[in-house]
């Protein structure tokens, strides 16, 4: 069996998926092929287009779907997939090129589609005919891979009870953050890593460390990343006359898990993330966690006192109360919490990652392919997707 995976770009995270899984299902006799459309034009485009394996390729590797007309993105597409000839095909969401594309080439070739997405309908603002258009294409899906369970309830029943859903794909490689020495604390310091962008909501994470410098704790607030709010929050800073947070700039993976490692808990105050994959990341690491309660992640990830706080992003109280919560713990609580990170991030492995894409593939080769109906398949023809990452920084969550 021959499985085509697509996507805009296959950056950060997805290369050490893509490898595992190609090894993974092998062992079962089924080829892994990934095609991604553009080498640049990525929101991490520190992160090039370098891999040099055969099952692997890019199609337009110097350019941007700016670059580009929906015509010649189908064309080629198109031309490698008929080479391919997969028999099931992975995309993700049908907004997006890969997506609306993959769904098009699988229905004209009578193939099963296979769906992956992490964005929830009820953070995107669409208006009704809109939605029902996307809720129309997504329904064509033969299955639908979610992060977590708790994204069921975003699918429409239709979408519940005629497409088969499954999990585990936002995942990371877990190894990379843990330690071989025991997880320590009594540092004193709180980590957060993230672009320095609107969506992060530094200026509320600021404005209650405020509270949490008045407090007395002592704690240290270290923040790992650039972006173009740099000078912004540096300004504030000195406007809050904050003492102790300091910026330590941008850092590749490599870098990052020492600090982790010198860090009591890791924060996140985003106003929205459609996952939030540093959360695994510091998870792996043995880190408490405090994060926003619009972060989507963390109603997987998160156990509200258990391993971590929850807090009102918007809330500046609130979320210096989740913070001080978890500085007045004593160092037995922060073990505990620890511990119980590791082990709900360990769910979310790679090797579930497989066993779960398996088990769906497995199923779906078991059943009928779906047939679109007349108007559906006038929207499949005509819609091709898009490639609008302008609003993954900011405040607001459009798609």
């Amino acid at each position: 069996m021959k499985i085509l995976i697509l996507n805009n770009d296959f950056r950060v995270y997805w290369k050490g998926r893509l490898i595992f899984l190609r090894e993974y299902l092998a062992a079962y006799n089924i080829s892994l092929h990934a095609v991604e459309l553009f080498g640049n034009g990525s929101p991490y485009a520190f992160d090039t287009y370098n891999n040099k394996e055969d099952w692997w390729t890019c199609l337009f590797p110097t350019k941007s779907a700016d670059d580009l007309t929906a015509k010649e993105i189908a064309k080629k597409l198109f031309s490698v997939a008929d080479q391919l000839n997969a028999d099931i095909i992975i995309g993700p969401s049908i907004v997006f090129y890969a997506g609306a594309l993959g769904l098009r080439w699988a229905k004209i070739n009578r193939r099963k589609f296979i769906m992956f997405d992490d964005g929830k309908t009820s953070q995107i603002k669409r208006n009704p005919a809109v939605q029902f258009i996307k809720n129309l294409l997504i329904g064509q899906s033969d299955a639908i891979w979610l992060p977590s369970p708790d994204y069921d309830k975003e699918y429409t029943a239709s979408h519940r009870k005629n497409a088969l859903l499954f999990y585990g794909f936002n995942t990371i490689d877990n190894r990379l953050f843990k330690f071989e020495d025991k997880k320590t604390f009594g540092h004193n310091t709180i980590v957060c890593v993230a672009r320095l962008v609107p969506v992060k909501n530094f200026d509320n994470l600021l404005k209650a460390w405020q509270l949490v410098e008045q407090a007395g704790t002592n704690y240290k607030l270290l923040i790992i990343g650039d972006g173009p709010l740099q000078g912004h929050l540096n300004d504030l800073k000195d406007k809050l006359q904050l003492k102790a947070i300091t910026f330590l700039g941008v850092m590749d993976n490599i870098s990052i898990p020492p600090w982790f490692f010198k860090s009591d808990a890791f924060i996140l105050a985003s106003v929205w993330e459609s996952w939030g994959l540093v959360v695994n990341e510091a998870m792996a690491a043995g880190l408490p966690v405090l994060l926003s309660k619009k972060i989507n992640s963390g109603e997987s990830l998160l156990k509200d006192g258990v391993n971590g706080f929850g807090f009102d992003p918007l809330d500046i109280n609130d979320m210096a109360g989740a913070i001080l919560k978890y500085i007045d713990l004593t160092v037995t609580e922060k073990e505990i919490m620890s511990q119980t990170s590791l082990e709900l991030i360990d769910e979310m492995s790679y090797e579930n990652m497989g066993l779960q894409l398996l088990k769906a593939i497995q199923k779906l080769n078991n059943s009928k392919t779906k047939s679109p109906g007349i108007i559906a398949s006038l929207l499949i023809n005509r819609w091709s997707g898009r490639y609008n990452t302008f609003a993954w920084d900011n405040e607001q969550k459009t798609k």
